[in-house]
């Protein structure tokens, strides 16, 4: 929790490229944000340490990635295991810690402020973000065999017992990623393609959060909308390099 209180000092991004003696039982590499994602995700189970948990590491990562050093450290295959080091932390988008999933949404989230690593992000053969990002948002709804067939392989034949994330402010920062990868038209036509709206339409047919809805409804126009000429189509600035991510647009 200190760390992740640390993070709020712009002079955080120095931990980036920080270097400390390699601790062999935790990490492999000598760069700091190395050990503290294996730790982070190690330490998970309680394998490093009975009593602590490391969640609070989560809101660290989301500081560091609202800095373009940050992101760009999320978004980059790292030399010592040749991981892209969001990889790691997708999967806890459905992890039992509250404060985990909350961290770890904000990271993704800013992470998507990257627009030209979008399709990294976003490909099946890459980090294939979307799957992480719609299971929190898609309940046991049964969809029409149509739609259902051209979804995403771990969107389809969901078990009745499936829950929707219960918090309203994180599936708010998901939807909100998913606004940020419509900004492309390439991201747009993926999205489109793999039934994207679906989930997005039955997550608001069935979350009473006016926020929710209102961040669905969001989504949901980018995605019905009829397409420009691609030359009247406006380009996509990218967050400045010194720019912090805070709000979306």
């Amino acid at each position: 929790m200190l760390l992740s209180n640390l993070a709020k000092s712009p002079s955080i991004d120095r931990l980036i490229t920080l270097k400390r003696p390699v601790p062999s039982r935790t990490s492999t590499s000598a760069i700091a944000m190395d050990q503290l994602m294996d730790c982070f995700v190690k330490g998970a189970a309680g394998s490093l340490n009975p009593a602590a948990n490391y969640d609070y590491l989560s809101y660290l990562f989301a500081d560091i990635s609202q800095h373009a050093a940050g992101r760009r450290y999320f978004v980059s295959r790292q030399a010592y295991d040749s991981v892209i080091p969001i990889t790691k932390l997708t999967v806890f988008t459905e992890h039992s810690s509250h404060i985990r999933r909350a961290g770890i949404a904000r990271t993704i989230k800013n992470c998507a402020f990257e627009v030209s690593s979008h399709t990294m992000l976003m490909d099946e053969n890459g980090v294939n973000l979307l799957p992480y990002i719609l299971l929190p948002l898609a309940g046991s709804e049964e969809f029409p065999e149509d739609e259902m067939m051209e979804m995403l392989p771990d969107l389809q034949l969901l078990p009745p017992d499936k829950e929707r994330e219960l918090d309203p402010e994180i599936m708010i920062t998901h939807l909100e990623t998913l606004l940020l990868f419509t900004t492309t038209r390439e991201g747009r036509e993926l999205m489109r393609k793999v039934k994207v709206y679906p989930v997005v339409r039955e997550c608001h047919l069935h979350v009473e959060n006016e926020e929710v809805r209102d961040a669905c409804d969001r989504v949901v126009q980018m995605l019905v909308r009829d397409e420009p000429d691609e030359e009247k189509e406006p380009k996509v600035k990218e967050v400045d390099e010194d720019e912090e991510v805070r709000e979306i647009f």
